[in-house]
């Protein structure tokens, strides 16, 4: 049985003002409409048959968002499986813990194929054929990793030295991993030919990674089989949740599969990649999903470029409009403009690490925020008060909550609005209103067929999200 287990982690802060804490990079939307995650999991579904299951392992604040991403990619039959983290761990505790419950669920010979949400492949056939390859290495005892044949000097990845063929498809032994290089040393691996791009994807059995983290990090497994002892599973409508115990998982090290397993194993394989691959780890990586004009200039969104050349501009909601520049990157959102020029896109990294020291919100979160109702939109704030539009699902609901700081003025524009105004319940429709007074216990909830959206007024000392005190919940948010 193969179980392709998806790593959905990281802020990816390399794509900021787009990618951000509360809204990372694998729920980005590419050009074509489609995001990292949702063709992951498409990607996926190649592997598996309409009965199979495919594990993706996130953080616990981004389960619903991916659970909806997994149910737009229509994956008929197929079962998700939800390994939920309190917290960031990397990648070792991640698979550690997919490994032990996999074993325990399917056997110890289950196949795990453990891939990224922030990756792009459009070669699904290709994909799936080095797949059997590696599936077939990694049934012999293999720790099977997938390398990409390098196309030029990059700096940004990390890089394997092939040793011995094992295979006459080109499966070969791994001789050591190089973390990302310097220009000129990047420069000399591409010359020797002995060196592949490490695509941070891997096959193994369960019983093949669990042998080696035996040897290799025992304190690691131990940890892990505490945790996953100490969590609990539920079974959601047919989707598996497992609550990984937060105590137990923040107890395992903070350390990368590579780190803790396949650079000191001596069972490491490599098959080399015949797909097109892409981390997508930079603007200029984004950019080229792009058509270019004549003069090299792209657009996603609305933009105007007046003597320019080699220029990209992505805009979610105003015109851009570039005069007389080149060789720029300019990104803009709602509530954030990035301007870089091409040759330092990597640097865009440290624009979120200082708004991250400064606390600013523009690290964590859009103005467009989305929760597991549906979403809500900051449109203006000042002191005392904010306006949101706030929009909720056929049938969903918000929690029954209240309010300390604040008052609340409702207006429907669209839709049905179900609401509990402390002891009162009354239907609002369309151009109809009601007032929340603070300390009021509500609830919002959409009985209708079509999105409800709301303008909801804020008023108060304090405006803060953190203002609300949980009654009920249908999604588990009360503690």
């Amino acid at each position: 049985m193969i179980v392709p287990v998806i790593l959905s982690g990281g802020a990816g802060t390399r794509l900021w003002p787009v990618s951000r804490e509360d809204h990372p990079k694998p729920f980005m939307r590419l050009p074509d409409g489609q995001s990292l995650l949702l063709k992951t999991y498409l990607r996926a579904a190649t592997l598996v048959p309409e009965s199979g299951e495919i594990v993706t392992v996130t953080n616990r604040e981004h389960y619903f968002e991916s659970r909806d991403h997994f149910a737009e990619a229509r994956l008929t039959g197929r079962r998700a499986r939800f390994l939920l983290e309190p917290q960031g761990r990397n990648t070792a505790p991640a698979i550690a813990v997919a490994a032990l419950m996999l074993a325990a669920e399917h056997g110890d010979d289950v196949v795990l194929v453990v891939m990224a949400a922030d990756h792009l492949i459009h070669d699904l056939s290709g994909f799936k054929i080095a797949t059997e390859h590696a599936t077939a290495l990694a049934r012999q005892g293999h720790l099977v990793t997938y390398g990409i044949k390098p196309t030029a000097p990059e700096t940004g990845f990390g890089y394997i030295e092939v040793g011995a063929q094992l295979d006459d498809r080109g499966g070969c032994q791994v001789l050591r991993f190089v973390e990302k290089p310097d220009m000129a040393t990047a420069q000399q691996y591409i010359d020797s030919g002995r060196f592949l791009w490490n695509s941070g994807m891997f096959c193994f059995t369960a019983a093949s990674l669990i042998g080696e983290l035996q040897t290799h990090a025992p304190d690691l497994l131990e940890k892990a089989r505490n945790c996953v002892a100490l969590s609990s599973l539920q079974n959601n409508s047919g989707t598996l949740l497992h609550e990984l115990h937060g105590e137990a998982f923040s107890a395992l090290p903070d350390i990368s599969i590579d780190y803790a397993v396949m650079e000191r194993s001596a069972q490491v394989a490599v098959v080399p990649a015949c797909f097109d691959w892409s981390d997508i780890g930079s603007w200029n990586v984004l950019r080229e999903l792009v058509a270019p004009d004549a003069e090299q200039n792209r657009a996603l969104g609305d933009a105007i470029f007046v003597n320019s050349r080699n220029t990209y501009v992505q805009s979610q909601g105003r015109l851009v409009a570039t005069v007389g520049v080149n060789d720029l990157i300019v990104v803009e959102t709602a509530d954030a403009v990035l301007v870089a020029h091409v040759d330092h896109a990597q640097e865009v990294r440290q624009v979120a690490r200082r708004l991250k020291l400064e606390r600013h919100d523009a690290y964590r979160l859009h103005r467009t925020v989305s929760r597991p109702w549906g979403t809500y939109t900051v449109l203006e704030e000042g002191a005392r008060f904010k306006i949101k539009r706030i929009v909720v699902k056929p049938g969903a609901a918000l929690s029954l909550q209240m309010h300390h700081h604040r008052s609340e003025h409702w207006i429907v524009v669209q839709g049905m609005a179900k609401v509990v105004n402390g002891t009162e319940q009354r239907l609002i429709n369309i151009n109809e209103s009601t007032f929340i007074p603070a300390g009021h216990m509500h609830r919002l909830e959409n009985p209708g067929v079509v999105d409800l959206v709301m303008i909801e007024v804020q008023s108060g000392e304090y405006l803060g999200e953190d203002d609300i005190v949980r009654f009920e919940d249908q999604y588990g948010r009360v503690q």
